[in-house]
């Protein structure tokens, strides 16, 4: 048996009839043979590993009254075929199909009496292609771990790895323990709390001290100081004197998000929409401005969302604000499959028209609030999430839900933005190889967009998920940020084609909506007269002089 973290246990908390905790990923396959069964071999592929994949045989044992965070336990009653299972599109199999598919397939909880994974078999793709859609909790595996689980699922050559086999005989679940044994475990856990809710506090105070002399670190003390100017500070600070006004602020931490048609209060239902781009034509951007390939696709984002929300004149004046998850994996945790991750908050700087000062906006504001992120001991921050009581998170999950503060408050973030780095060699599956590996996240509440890319050799893959009324035409909000990739690969001559050749690319739906046809009609033309309006080199030479 082992307990969760806090931090593990979180996303089974924050689960409310709206809101779920897994995550997913839609892989897609070119199929080997005509008589290639991709349900059987996929089970056999997993029932081969599984002795290498602990998060797939364990269930929840939940502590009685919620007094701490649940266990994991091996599942005596495990039915691998519960979890594998087979579904298909009809034909042609083009993508948009394949989305709704999947928009409905992760709109279902998972069944917690259960391991918490299910895989989904999709037949019928076009290109004689076939997709596989794994759900799994968040709870058992973050971003990091996930491409870990998936290499391990996977072959490195078509005719398939040599697999360990287990180094003792089958191992046999235990018995699931008594109410009375796991009272017993968590009482242990409980006594052990107050000692190191104390240390933890301490050595978080130490390392904040030292890093007080870290400038981003101070800018940002100084900005949040700033903040109390005006009445509140006047009450505050009520017999003692105040320091003097600074000119010039520093400005490290992102402003207050604006209100944005994607923050409110989500539904259970959702919305997903895929697409693939050159990764060679991302690296050629990067280049040609002096940038970051995460710089590009937070820029590119930006633009898209800027072209979408201008369009339905819902534009804010202020840039939004993103949540870019981060790992902080060390390679030297205790536990392989567990949460590491902590987060930045950087604006979007969806208000600047001009592509290049959008890249440049992108790298200062990374810079910023990585820089932040690095001065603050986050790896200590995140072990806070052990000692509230579990009841409480629940509680406050259904109060959010229930009272739908979406639509009642200010979410502090407009978005979550997230860059997965993938496998970078081909993977193989039965000698079926995978041509993509979609990413394919979650939303919560207040929040209903969701943007998440993952690279998968040459190729980048971007899985859009969103509320289904908030967001309900997602793939063009996804065609308008490919859009962008093309505008600003021909403004800084990159002579690399952004969209990936047809064998090597989705089903794609053609567009019908003729707003939407007029739309990019009419983005096409303003990008083609900033294209004549400056040469390509000096719009490389004034990007590179910026972004430094």
């Amino acid at each position: 048996m082992k307990q969760l973290t806090g931090l593990d246990a979180t996303f089974l908390y924050m689960e409310t009839p709206s809101t779920y905790g897994h995550v997913s990923g839609l892989s897609i396959y070119d199929r080997p043979s005509a008589d290639f069964d991709p349900l059987e071999e996929w089970r056999a592929q997993i029932q081969r590993r599984l002795h290498l994949l602990e998060p797939l045989t364990r269930r929840l044992r939940n502590v009685p009254f919620n007094l701490d965070h649940p266990f994991w336990i091996e599942d005596p009653d495990f039915d691998l075929d519960f979890h594998v299972r087979h579904t298909a599109v009809p034909p042609p199999g083009r993508d948009d199909q394949v989305a709704a598919l999947v928009a409905r397939i992760i709109a279902r909880p998972l069944d917690r009496s259960r391991p918490l994974w299910e895989s989904y078999v999709i037949d019928g793709l076009a290109g004689d292609r076939f997709g596989i859609l794994t759900k799994i909790h968040h709870a058992t595996v973050d971003g990091a771990s996930g491409v870990e689980l998936l290499t391990i699922m996977l072959d490195t050559t078509p005719e398939g790895d040599d697999i360990p086999s287990p180094q003792l005989a089958p191992r046999q679940p235990e018995p699931v323990p008594s109410d009375a044994e796991v009272l017993g475990m968590a009482a242990r856990t409980l006594a052990r709390k107050p000692g190191r809710f104390l240390v933890l506090g301490a050595r978080t105070m130490r390392s904040l001290g030292e890093a007080s002399r870290n400038p981003i670190l101070r800018a940002s003390g100084e900005q949040l100081r700033d903040g109390l100017r005006g009445p509140l500070g006047t009450i505050l600070n009520l017999g003692r004197s105040r320091p003097e006004e600074r000119d010039e602020a520093p400005q490290p931490l992102p402003h207050n998000a604006p209100s944005t048609i994607f923050n409110a209060s989500i539904s259970p239902h959702r919305s997903f929409a895929y697409r693939s781009v050159s990764m060679e034509a991302i690296k050629a951007i990067k280049g040609a401005i002096g940038c970051t390939v995460n710089d590009v696709v937070m820029a590119v984002c930006a633009g898209g969302l800027r072209t979408y929300l201008e369009r339905r004149d819902a534009l804010p004046d202020q840039p939004m604000v993103s949540m870019v998850p981060v790992s902080i994996r060390t390679g030297e945790e205790a536990e392989r499959w567990s949460n590491r991750v902590s987060a930045i908050f950087a604006d979007l700087p969806t208000d600047e028209p001009d592509p290049l000062q959008r890249i440049r906006k992108v790298n200062n504001a990374m810079a910023l609030a990585k820089g932040l992120h690095d001065a603050l001991p986050a790896d200590q921050l995140t072990e806070f999430a052990d000692f509230p009581p579990p009841a409480v998170f629940a509680r406050a999950s259904r109060m959010a839900t229930r009272f739908q503060l979406g639509n009642r408050t200010t979410m502090p973030v407009n978005i979550t933005i997230s860059n997965v780095p993938g496998p970078r060699e081909p993977l193989y599956m039965a000698g079926a190889k995978l041509a993509h590996y979609v990413p394919v996240s979650t939303v919560v509440e207040g929040q209903g967009l969701n943007i998440t890319v993952q690279s998968y050799c040459d190729t980048l893959d971007f899985g859009l998920v969103g509320c289904a009324r908030l967001v309900p035409d997602i793939d063009v909000l996804l065609d308008d940020i490919v859009d962008d990739i093309e505008g600003l690969a021909k403004l800084m001559d990159v002579d690399v084609p952004v969209a990936l050749p047809p064998e090597r690319t989705p089903g794609r739906a053609p567009k019908s909506a003729p707003a939407t046809k007029r739309a990019t009609k009419k983005r096409a033309t303003k990008k083609k007269a900033a294209v004549k309006k400056k040469t390509a080199t000096k719009k490389r030479a004034a990007a590179k002089k910026s972004v430094s």
